[in-house]
């Protein structure tokens, strides 16, 4: 992992902080995140990759052991059973690097956050 105090300007240049084989594995998640949701605005926020669609849709970090992903929230309840071995507190998703990622459920738990928030900014304009 790149030096924390390092601040980011880009998702390129976070991606860029990791050694080879981690760029791949943050590159491939990252075009999950952007086909599962297009329409998101891809941004640093708190020193990491964020989107945003409706509020806040999801963040991801490289860590030195594992990958981890950010507001899993009520996905988390869904798909229960799927993340036991990833779940930490709050909705906190760490796929260790050692273990092939499960990128199908990850893009499940992004198209369920974007629906998610799409309801709750639906009901907010009711």
């Amino acid at each position: 992992m790149s030096d924390i105090k390092e601040k980011f300007s880009s998702v390129d240049d976070y991606i860029r902080s990791f050694p080879e084989d981690v760029q791949e594995i943050l590159e491939q998640l990252r075009q999950i995140i952007k086909a599962t949701v297009p329409e998101a605005e891809e941004v640093i926020s708190y020193n990491m990759p964020t989107y945003k669609l409706n509020g806040q849709l999801v963040y991801f970090a490289g860590w030195k052991k594992h990958i981890a992903l950010y507001a899993a929230g009520s996905a988390a309840k869904l798909y229960a059973d799927e993340l036991v071995p990833y779940l930490q507190d709050k909705g906190t998703l760490q796929f260790p690097l050692n273990q092939p990622m499960p990128f199908d459920l990850i893009r499940r738990i992004v198209l369920y956050r974007a629906q998610e928030n799409l309801d709750t900014q639906s009901s907010k304009t009711v």
